[in-house]
């Protein structure tokens, strides 16, 4: 720290936050962290020490520390508490000082702030950041929005701590108003999406396939180190290996199937809905959650309708693996399709202005949904700017023709043996849909127009149409 105040602050010091500031600190920045807990201020101080950081639980105190303008980062939960920071900062900031909700905020709340803080002469911006806790320390991939100069006080910064993928740091200036958090949204109904395809394949390969755990570590394992490389996979090869730590065992085996979700996930398919932008994957993922959380019910009603697996003939495990792995990586490709077709669709409707290549570049590396894929994604995007759907583009079009096979049937195995595929059938529902010239929609416009006069449009000729159908 120079005589001028600390380069960068950070409010909320729990691990995402205390970890952030720590990976600042490592580049060479100065740092100082605000959080009412005591406990927390000081464990920043600890594991900072000998480098210039200060923590304190005082907000003025804080602010006055920090070097002008001042750019303060906020690491607390979305909604109220965001709120309530911003109201307790005002009173003790200047003109032109930046705030950065780097939290998951939905963002019609960050327009909201953003037009309420600019009336005060106080910059702001939301952030979305990917990593967990271990991005945090190392390199998260950084997703920021709004005002483009707003950016250029803490781009430093920010382009030194993100993750790298290629020599470049996984951050950019993504676009006007909410963009970043707009993204952030959209990544993780992506990551609900990838990680529910990834428990239907576990599900098959267990129960259709009677692979144990250590078979399942080395098929996940082997998919990592080919196409389907990503965080993903990774993790989920390393889950299956994993012994249980309080008895025998393993540890995968004595979770509960009920799956949590703080919301993000949800906002996708609600925004999806609204905009007129399917994305089924997604919406099956939002679903198979809800019905996770369904255990009572589903442990009652199980014996009325039990399946006998083992009834079932044998099949072929290692032709199984193989087209899991087909169906997975034609999967993970139709789920980023959908993702990033949203995001084409939200950017002109909220003027955005996003730069689907760069989103696509950042993704690259330190965020949870980080895949080899994205490269062609990439490239997809630099070729053709105004792709709106990847499913359109000859860099996938061979390896979708190909990963099909392997959807089709696995859901075929998945279906005779009683196994839910939500996910995996509603990814293939939508390619097949997509790429159909006429979908039998004609039907339930005749329907709209028999028993509620909605008008219809014919094939043949011009103009809006009605018949009495009586």
């Amino acid at each position: 720290m120079d005589n001028k105040g600390y380069d960068f602050g950070m409010i909320g010091l729990g691990v995402m936050g205390r970890n952030f500031i720590l990976n600042v600190l490592d580049h060479g920045f100065s740092a100082a962290g605000l959080d009412l807990d005591a406990e927390k201020a000081a464990a920043l101080k600890k594991e900072g020490e000998g480098k210039p950081v200060m923590s304190t639980t005082d907000t003025a105190t804080f602010v006055k520390a920090l070097a002008q303008p001042r750019k303060i980062m906020l690491l607390v939960p979305a909604g109220k508490a965001v709120d309530s920071v911003i109201e307790s900062l005002l009173p003790h900031l200047d003109n032109k000082d930046l705030i950065i909700d780097g939290g998951n905020s939905y963002f019609p709340d960050t327009d909201r702030r953003f037009e309420q803080l600019k009336a005060k002469g106080i910059r702001f911006m939301g952030m979305g950041v990917s990593g967990g806790a271990e991005g945090a320390r190392r390199g998260p991939s950084i997703m920021p929005g709004g005002a483009p100069e707003a950016y250029q006080l803490v781009a430093p910064i920010l382009e030194a701590v993100a993750a790298k993928a290629k020599g470049e740091p996984c951050v950019a200036h993504l676009g006007n108003g909410a963009a970043g958090h707009y993204v952030k949204m959209v990544h993780n109904g992506i990551e609900y999406g990838l990680m529910q395809l990834l428990a239907e394949a576990y599900d098959i390969l267990k129960n259709a396939g009677k692979l144990d755990n250590p078979a399942l570590h080395e098929a996940f394992k082997k998919w990592n180190e080919g196409a389907l490389e990503s965080y993903l996979v990774e993790i989920t090869s390393k889950i299956f290996a994993q012994p249980d730590d309080q008895g025998e065992g393993w540890l995968v085996d004595k979770i509960l199937d009920k799956a949590k979700q703080k919301g993000t996930g949800k906002w996708t398919s609600q925004n999806a809905m609204d905009l007129g932008i399917p994305v089924p994957t997604i919406d099956a993922a939002v679903t198979m959650r809800g019905l996770s959380a369904l255990k009572a019910e589903r442990t009652a009603t199980a014996p009325r309708y039990s399946r006998s697996i083992e009834s079932y003939p044998a099949v072929d495990q290692g032709q199984l693996v193989s087209q899991v792995g087909e169906a997975l990586h034609f999967a993970f490709m139709i789920t980023y399709a959908q993702g990033m077709h949203l995001l084409a669709e939200a950017s002109r409707e909220y003027h955005f202005d996003l730069n689907l290549q760069t989103v696509a570049k950042i993704w690259r590396g330190g965020c949870i949904i980080r895949a080899e894929i994205l490269e062609d994604m990439r490239q997809a995007y630099q070729q053709e700017p105004e792709l709106n759907n990847l499913v359109r583009s000859p860099l996938f079009q061979s390896s979708l023709l190909y990963g099909q096979r392997g959807a089709r049937s696995v859901i075929q195995t998945a279906a005779q043996f009683g196994i839910p595929t939500l996910a995996l059938s509603s990814t293939l529902n939508y390619f097949d849909a997509y790429r159909d010239e006429r979908l039998p929609l004609n039907l339930v416009q005749a329907q709209r127009d028999f028993f509620g006069s909605h008008t219809y449009e014919r094939t043949d000729r011009e103009g809006v149409f009605h018949t009495a159908w009586e």
